[in-house]
């Protein structure tokens, strides 16, 4: 019976080294493993491959570089400006320039026209209506003149006495008095009168004055205007002519060598 206890207890520790060793044998190769997959691969380095041209692309490539210098040649060539087609371009310009600021200045010169026009037309109203009221101050004037003298003439006594006689009174010396006052008010009610329309008279005429040295100055405006008109027309014509007209060929120059 203790031999048999003994056997069992035996095979039990043998039992437990043999699963220790196997449990010590996986833990080590997990370890291996592990350490095997945490290290990097180092990397590969390979040197690339070098390209050696063969004839026929040299052939190519030496013909295609001279097809690219001969067109930037060419395009050189055609790209080189003619001096004289420069200076045909330049003078082309320069006359064109030249027809638009004459073109501006015919614009400005009618503009100024137009408005002179308008200050002319403005100005011969104006003299015309001065004219029109100097004439109904005269009128005037002369209607008060007149009743002036009339007056003057009705304040002689002799006048005064006749006017009262028809009057029945015993005091005729106050009829005459108040028949000289009646006359002397309205004396001066004309004195005054005459007086106003004198001075509207005088201003009137400043007036028209002024409105004859206006209407003088934009005439000669005017005629200077036309006047420069008419000659820019006729340079204009001058200057379509000449260039109408064909250039005359050169003479041939004689040769220095007599002919056979």
């Amino acid at each position: 019976m203790p031999k048999r206890s003994i056997r069992q207890i035996a095979i039990a520790v043998l039992a437990l080294f043999i699963i220790a060793g196997v449990s010590l044998v996986d833990s080590s190769a997990q370890r291996r493993r592990r350490r095997h997959r945490s290290r990097p691969s180092a990397p590969r380095i390979t040197n690339p491959a070098i390209y050696q041209p063969s004839p026929t692309d040299n052939a190519n490539s030496n013909a295609s570089s001279d097809t690219v210098n001969n067109n930037e040649s060419t395009n050189a060539n055609t790209q080189s400006p003619d001096p004289e087609a420069m200076k045909q371009t330049i003078r082309s310009l320069s006359s064109q320039v030249d027809r638009l600021t004459e073109k501006i200045s015919q614009m400005d010169e009618a503009q100024r026209s137009l408005v002179d026009l308008e200050r002319l037309s403005r100005a011969e109203q104006r003299a015309s209506s001065l004219r029109s009221e100097l004439r109904d101050v005269q009128s005037k004037e002369s209607d008060l003149q007149a009743r002036a003298e009339e007056i003057d003439y009705a304040l002689k006594p002799e006048n005064i006495e006749r006017s009262v006689a028809g009057y029945g009174t015993t005091h005729p010396e106050e009829l005459r008095e108040q028949r000289r006052r009646q006359l002397e008010s309205e004396k001066e009610r004309v004195r005054k009168q005459l007086a106003q329309l004198a001075s509207s008279h005088t201003q009137l005429e400043q007036g028209i004055a002024a409105a004859d040295v206006e209407l003088e100055r934009l005439h000669k405006r005017l005629d200077a205007a036309d006047a420069a008109a008419i000659q820019n027309a006729k340079t204009n014509a001058r200057a379509t002519e000449d260039a109408a007209r064909p250039a005359p060929k050169p003479s041939p120059s004689p040769s220095p060598y007599p002919m056979p």
